[in-house]
């Protein structure tokens, strides 16, 4: 079995290219809940819908995230009665949210309503939230902590970060099968993510850092930052502003207590020697994803990192 640490557009794209070249059946996806936001009274799960959305083939190819084919007369409405529509939620997408919203009212958890949502679109991968329990990505900008989303879609993170917690961490638990998955898993996958505040969450959550530096040996990182520079995102602004350096160089030494094994973009070769000097082998591939095919391919340099 194949386990895989996820969040946000770069680690959908990536896991659809890993269910091209490896039976779904045989992944299970933990994903980054850090980024949920009550708006309207709903539960919104960004990481979680995107992978959803981008695995069933159903993503706004545009965009990365929310679903192809949108209307979008709700929010047109909401914003003539001047509401609240700084944060996009398209017609078909609404139905998502209100579905969880309803279910976590009755009882549910998050990880069983995610299940159904990944069921009821096809997906043979088992999808995990982190956790069940409420754990909030906030950041300190300016002074003032704000949450992620006021930061990433309102400010269209534009403004410098001082620092990021994870409000409610201390007290949250792996969601159930998350430790077995890792525990049990043939090799563990750190999708292409924000290392700070896609990965940075799930490794935050009680249990999950552990069970990966048991892992060790038996897991591969995919580097998000390719020549110093994030290709969508802030995660390179964000490390430098958090006085990491924003380079595989960086990632490599965030990820080298619990990963053995960095891939990175041929743009970054000449800092392989860098990279392993930081205590992880390091395997240089093309990790541009364009399309499918690039995915699919990244997928097969990742496999055979990992059977190696």
């Amino acid at each position: 079995m194949l386990v895989a640490l996820a969040g946000g557009v770069g680690a959908a794209r990536f896991l659809r290219g890993l269910v091209d070249v490896h039976p779904p059946d045989d992944i299970t996806a933990i994903v980054n809940t850090g980024d949920d936001v009550t708006l309207h009274g709903l539960h919104i799960s960004p990481d979680v819908d995107t992978v959803i959305y981008t695995l069933s083939d159903d993503v706004n190819p545009e965009t990365g995230w929310g679903l192809r084919d949108e209307s979008w007369r709700v929010m047109a409405e909401l914003e003539r009665r001047g509401g609240l529509t700084w944060f996009r939620l398209g017609d078909r997408d609404l139905g998502t949210h209100l579905y969880r919203t309803q279910r976590l009212a009755e009882g549910a958890t998050l990880s069983a309503i995610t299940a159904s949502l990944a069921g009821s679109r096809g997906l043979g991968l088992r999808v995990l939230p982190m956790s069940d329990d409420r754990v909030e990505t906030r950041v300190v900008v300016d002074g003032a902590e704000i949450g992620f989303q006021e930061y990433f879609v309102h400010r269209q993170h534009s403004v410098a970060v001082d620092s990021v917690r994870f409000a409610g961490v201390e007290s949250a638990r792996p969601a159930a099968g998350v430790l077995d998955a890792i525990g049990a898993a043939d090799a563990v996958i750190v999708c292409p993510s924000n290392p700070v505040v896609s990965i940075g969450p799930i490794l935050a959550v009680p249990g999950v850092r552990d069970a990966l530096v048991a892992r060790r040996e038996h897991t591969v990182a995919v580097s998000p930052i390719i020549a110093g520079a994030a290709l969508k995102g802030p995660a390179d602004r964000m490390m430098t502003e958090l006085g990491m350096e924003p380079s595989v160089v960086g990632v490599a030494r965030l990820y080298a207590p619990f990963a053995c094994t960095l891939v990175v973009d041929i743009a970054d070769a000449d800092r392989a020697a860098d990279v392993e000097a930081e205590g992880m082998e390091c395997v240089v591939t093309p990790t541009i994803m364009t399309g499918p095919p690039e995915a699919a391919a990244l997928a097969r340099a990742v496999l055979k990192a990992v059977a190696r």
